[in-house]
């Protein structure tokens, strides 16, 4: 296995942003990086390639595109890495996955059952059952800043053990500090 310094919680950030509506992740490998492209970076990288490069993309490993458009200054940094990860460096970059709602749902059955204050614990079981359950679960938590503060910890901790399982199944170990 690869040992990496890794910023867990710069991966667990990424992972946490469920939606990918604003920006994407991508863990370099060969030095341990988070790289964070904007979805506007994704997508004139995207269309640059779809209008530029012949259909047979994937057959290439070194390709440049027939024509470069007009491109902003400011974005051309970002485009011709976005561009990198994309086309000739796909094994260094591995897309941070987004974190399974299942994964967070468990972690949240389980502090719930292991709360110490049980009738907290006893709503918030039943704020698990049915629709807007992870709403109705951090909601319950609000006028309690001790079990909150409890959650986030549990939670944060939970992130990491899944966050340290998937940087194991593409073969990399966090170096420890």
């Amino acid at each position: 296995m690869k040992k990496l310094s890794i910023n867990i919680d710069e991966i667990q950030k990424a992972a946490e942003d469920t939606e990918r509506d604003a920006f994407d992740y991508f863990l370099d490998r060969n030095n341990g990086e988070v790289v964070i492209l904007s979805a506007d970076i994704i997508a004139l990288a995207k269309e640059l390639l779809s209008q530029s490069y012949d259909d047979d993309i994937a057959d290439f490993d070194d390709v440049e595109p027939d024509e470069l458009p007009e491109i902003p200054e400011w974005m051309e940094d970002e485009i011709e890495l976005a561009l990198h990860i994309f086309l000739q460096e796909r094994k260094r970059y591995e897309r941070i996955p987004e974190r399974n709602p299942s994964d967070t749902y468990a972690a949240m059955k389980i502090f719930a059952e292991n709360l110490e204050n049980r009738q907290l614990g006893e709503l918030l079981q039943q704020a698990l059952d049915g629709d807007g359950a992870f709403r109705k679960f951090k909601d319950l938590l609000v006028p309690y800043p001790k079990e909150r503060k409890l959650w986030h910890s549990f939670n944060a901790t939970a992130a990491k053990k899944e966050i340290i399982s998937w940087l194991a199944s593409h073969g990399i170990e966090p170096a420890t500090p």
